[in-house]
């Protein structure tokens, strides 16, 4: 007798936990997306990248595969990684890595970004440097994996980009600087620009050449 109510006591426990269970499944195979973060991107807006991913309607939480989302964000040419995150909560993290635009070309019209790929020039892009004339693919190759490593703040302050090439170096540019300086550079110095900022204390004020070329001197334009 005792046995049977044990057995009795044990499939009732059963019952109650598959109902909870399969409560908590129904639950969470019909809950609507609540919330959206988007967060790491600076060129494309919270919108785009959500439309871009199709949940802009806040379908349910589990409708997509998060890798399916991450895959239909990385189609877009301005991103480099994604990870689509969910909690049982509602929310949906989309954190993105977007590449580094590194200059546009007046010539084509276009944008190179780091690594390498071009895009059409879009307008309404500030703060990274135009080229202004034709470069030997080869040597601009090389030019923007050294202007990749320099800091994005020195970058948005190089307004133009001239190639400037002598008889004694194929690599030679010449940079129009925000501030009416200008910087003659060579690809394998490009680094020293980064102490852009330090060099021009020293200037107090005055306008003028930098030579980053061959040497750290400066000429006072007149």
């Amino acid at each position: 007798m005792r046995r049977k109510k044990n057995k009795k006591k044990n499939l009732i426990k059963f019952l109650i936990i598959f109902l909870i269970l399969g409560s908590l499944t129904l639950y969470l195979f019909t809950m609507k997306i609540k919330n959206i973060y988007v967060v790491g991107n600076n060129l494309l807006n919270d919108q785009e990248i959500i439309e871009l991913a199709g949940i802009e309607n806040y379908p349910k939480l589990f409708k997509y595969p998060s890798i399916s989302l991450e895959n239909k964000i990385k189609v877009n040419p301005y991103i480099e990684d994604v990870k689509v995150r969910k909690n049982l909560f509602g929310a949906v993290t989309i954190e993105v890595q977007e590449y580094n635009l590194l200059l546009k070309n007046e010539i084509d019209n276009t944008i190179y970004l780091s690594n390498l790929k071009t895009i059409p020039s879009d307008n309404q892009i500030v703060g990274i440097p135009t080229l202004i004339n034709s470069v030997d693919k080869e040597i601009l190759e090389t030019f923007l994996k050294k202007l990749n490593k320099i800091d994005r703040d020195i970058l948005s302050i190089i307004s133009e980009i001239e190639y400037k090439p002598n008889e004694y170096d194929k690599d030679l540019f010449l940079f129009y600087m925000n501030d009416g300086n200008y910087v003659y550079i060579t690809t394998t110095r490009l680094s020293h620009i980064n102490k852009y900022d330090e060099v021009l204390k020293e200037l107090e004020g005055k306008k003028g050449i930098l030579y980053l070329d061959s040497g750290n001197h400066f000429q006072v334009l007149e």
